[in-house]
């Protein structure tokens, strides 16, 4: 029998009969033969189809096909050094599975609205679908490295009855007899509860937002991995994000330097990606930013324009700590010699792309944490059970949250987050 194959896998069956189930990519016809570019997911593969070497009827079924039929092609792979992959599939027989009505995205130019709006289609082009693979790769590497590093990983609930964030960004819903329940900003608050079950741990999954922001770096939901620690200090923080960060970018140049040659990614940039990270308490920050004639009053929090102009002055990503404890949430651990600044960190990625990570070393002291809340007016007695972690074996810890779509939009080198998810939330979409 005809063994079905992958088009990635297709050049270890080199002179094989094969079998691909897919669509239709592309076309183009010169008498005789029929070049049919045919996409299953895993690559494009050209097929040639000659009149010779096929039934009259299958022949024809190819001069009908349309952009995006479905189709299962069969043939021999042959060598061709010029081809995608370096091979290419003598077709012996078609199957239509569907001819595909007038497809709406055609090679012309459209507008991002209406790529969006036809999202579910857009993710078929090759552009996208370079961006997907990517993004795939970015999540597998982290979850290995963190794996390897012996955190295990707990799921966090996403329905939740406080802020951890900060109220006003939360997404409210009814929850049955018990009041308001939200969509969670983090699982960073019930990480640590199981990090002090299992000393190391990682939530992935998805977060939710509602500022209304309509910037290049914002989704109202987003995907967030965050690692989380007992005994972790601030500097031991920074050395696993850095250290995971190499570790990602790497895999990705690994395994799909492919699909960043597709993105047109300048590659020496990536490769430059190597520790050490350079590391800037926020008072040096503030003194760049003065430098550039781009003054930010202390105690101010970084926006994108602040960050794209602290991070291109490297040329790998690089952290900037010792934030005031003014523009930082509740949790933040004061440090002893300085109790204005906390002990936290942002990784600020290069090329102008900001903040990929944001962490830090959490209250451990139950009295300072029951007054924090109190400054920042959360009702203490939803956050009970968050106290009880200082009740009952309390610890220094640390952890951070590392923005999914961010970083893959950093790493592809896209210019909007809204391509580095398959479905994005924007504050102006929720279609399709």
């Amino acid at each position: 029998m005809t063994q079905a194959i992958r088009i990635e896998d297709a050049a270890a069956h080199v002179g094989q009969q094969v079998e691909i189930r897919g669509w239709l990519y592309n076309k183009r016809s010169s008498g005789s033969i029929h070049f049919l570019q045919i996409r299953d997911g895993s690559g494009i593969m050209q097929s040639v189809l000659a009149k010779q070497e096929v039934s009259q009827s299958a022949f024809g079924l190819a001069e009908n096909l349309t952009q995006e039929s479905s189709v299962i092609v069969r043939g021999v792979v042959r060598e061709d050094k010029r081809a995608p992959g370096g091979v290419e599939l003598s077709v012996t027989d078609l199957t239509v599975v569907q001819i595909a009505a007038p497809y709406p995205i055609t090679p012309k130019e459209h507008g991002v609205e209406f790529l969006m709006d036809h999202r579910h289609l857009w993710l078929r082009s090759r552009r996208q679908h370079a961006v997907m693979r990517v993004r795939a790769e970015v999540i597998r590497a982290c979850t290995e490295f963190l794996d390897r590093k012996g955190f295990v990983r707990m799921d966090t609930p996403i329905l939740t009855p406080a802020a951890v964030e900060g109220t006003t960004t939360l997404f409210e819903t009814p929850y049955f007899d018990l009041g308001a329940a939200y969509l969670t900003q983090s699982g960073q608050l019930y990480n640590e509860a199981t990090a002090m079950a299992f000393g190391r741990v990682y939530c992935f999954g998805p977060a939710f937002r509602a500022e209304k922001s309509k910037t290049r770096r914002h989704l109202t939901e987003f995907w967030m991995l965050e690692p989380e620690a007992a005994y972790m200090t601030l500097d031991e923080y920074m050395a696993l994000a850095e250290e995971m960060i190499v570790a990602v970018v790497g895999q990705v140049l690994q395994h799909r330097m492919s699909e960043l040659t597709a993105l047109e990614r300048d590659i020496p940039k990536l490769k430059a990606v190597q520790p050490p990270f350079p590391r800037l308490s926020y008072d040096e920050a503030l003194e760049r930013l003065k430098k550039a004639d781009k003054p930010v009053p202390w105690g101010d929090d970084f926006g994108a324009d602040e960050e794209t102009l602290i991070s291109s002055q490297f040329d790998r990503p690089l952290f900037v700590h010792h934030y005031p404890a003014k523009c930082k949430a509740f949790y933040m651990q004061p440090d002893d010699e300085r109790r204005d600044v906390v002990l936290s960190a942002d990784l600020l990625a290069p090329e102008g792309y900001g903040e990929i990570i944001g962490g830090g070393q959490r209250i451990d002291d139950l009295a300072l944490l029951e007054q924090r809340l109190r400054e920042h007016n959360l009702p203490a007695n939803v956050y009970q059970w968050y106290l009880d972690l200082r009740r009952y074996g309390s610890v220094p810890h640390s952890g951070f949250g590392l923005g999914i779509e961010r970083t893959v939009a950093w790493i592809c080198g896209i210019e909007h987050v809204r391509e580095a998810i398959p479905f994005p939330r924007l504050l102006n979409r929720l279609y399709p």
